[in-house]
């Protein structure tokens, strides 16, 4: 027995000094102190022999394991200190170099511009609300004097969504001028950013999804001329004091009279060039004085309280003010266009 041991105390011991990887030094493990090992053969073997020498081997065998679980501690933590002292000499860091600048984080120009717009109208007067993206037909076209069959509906191209009551994504914000009347009586001053989707090709002046801002202010006495007045001042905020704007007639069913907002092109002063398709003034919004039976769907007087609307698209106005020729651009995450702003 006791030559068994110094041959089995040998061989280990040669066979762990070999082991120079963490893979290799698993595997002796198993081998010689696993329970199929010969250490654990050995230990098992000890039941054969006779009482008197079943008391002296059993003391060999147990000091043999014993050393041998030492060993393979401690070449386990020589092995694991040399992949460590690999790593960090791989992995090295030079403390004397300078440190890198952290990015810092801004706001999108689609989020920026949505700021500078209500920040614009809050002076004026103007209280931010919101909206839900998901709408009922109703306050997306019923309400708004657009009932269904009407050919004004042509003018969205609406995406539907499938359920027993006809539900959409909303194709504008003016629902919230129904949503916000039904629980305010006039006096009424509100602006609505928010996203907006269309049923239509993507291009370079054109999205699926993008963002507006309605206004709806309504209240005794207003004017076409408070209209005029009350955007001319937001494009002189939005593109200068030296602006000037114009009005011409268009036609949106929840509104009457109707018209559409031109600025002087801010590239060539009015002159003409290729920004503004060489007519000197780029439209911006379209607006006009809430039509009476919108009104009256709210249970406002129209003989008493008139009002007006209007609506922009943010993405155009950032184009304009930043000289961007592609809408998609906006929503590409690419960071060098992003980082411009």
């Amino acid at each position: 027995m006791q030559q068994q041991m110094d041959d089995l105390r040998a061989k280990a011991l040669a066979s762990l000094d070999a082991a120079s990887t963490p893979a290799a030094l698993e595997e002796w493990r198993v081998a010689y102190l696993g329970r199929k090992g010969p250490m654990s053969q050995a230990l098992r073997g000890l039941s054969a022999l006779a009482p008197e020498e079943r008391r002296a081997a059993g003391a060999q065998a147990n000091e043999l394991k014993t050393l041998l679980e030492e060993r393979f501690a401690a070449k386990s933590a020589s092995l694991q200190d040399a992949v460590a002292a690999t790593i960090a000499q791989r992995e090295a860091i030079d403390v004397t170099l300078p440190g890198w600048r952290p990015l810092a984080g801004h706001l999108h120009p689609t989020t920026r511009v949505i700021r500078e717009i209500t920040r614009a109208f809050a002076d004026m007067g103007f209280q931010t609300v919101e909206g839900p993206e998901v709408e009922w037909d109703y306050y997306n076209f019923e309400a708004l004097n657009i009932p269904p069959g009407h050919p004004a509906r042509d003018m969205w191209d609406t995406l539907w969504l499938e359920g027993q009551r006809p539900m959409l994504l909303r194709t504008h914000t003016s629902p919230m001028q129904i949503r916000h009347m039904e629980t305010h009586k006039p006096p009424v001053r509100v602006i609505v950013p928010g996203k907006v989707y269309r049923h239509e090709a993507t291009d370079a002046t054109h999205e699926w999804h993008f963002h507006q801002v309605e206004g709806l202010a309504i209240d005794e006495g207003i004017s076409f001329a408070d209209l005029k007045g009350t955007l001319y001042e937001f494009a002189r905020r939005i593109f200068g004091v030296e602006r000037k704007v114009r009005f011409r007639c268009d036609y949106f069913p929840f509104v009457e009279p109707g018209a559409e907002m031109a600025i002087d092109c801010f590239v060539c002063e009015g002159k003409g060039c290729r920004v503004c398709g060489h007519s000197g003034w780029i439209e911006i919004m379209g607006a006009g004085m809430v039509h009476p039976d919108v009104l009256r769907r709210v249970n406002v007087d129209p003989a008493r309280y008139t009002g007006y609307a209007f609506g922009m698209g943010v993405e155009r106005i950032a184009m304009l003010k930043y000289g961007i020729d592609d809408i998609r651009l906006f929503y590409a995450n690419d960071l060098r266009f992003l980082r411009q702003f």
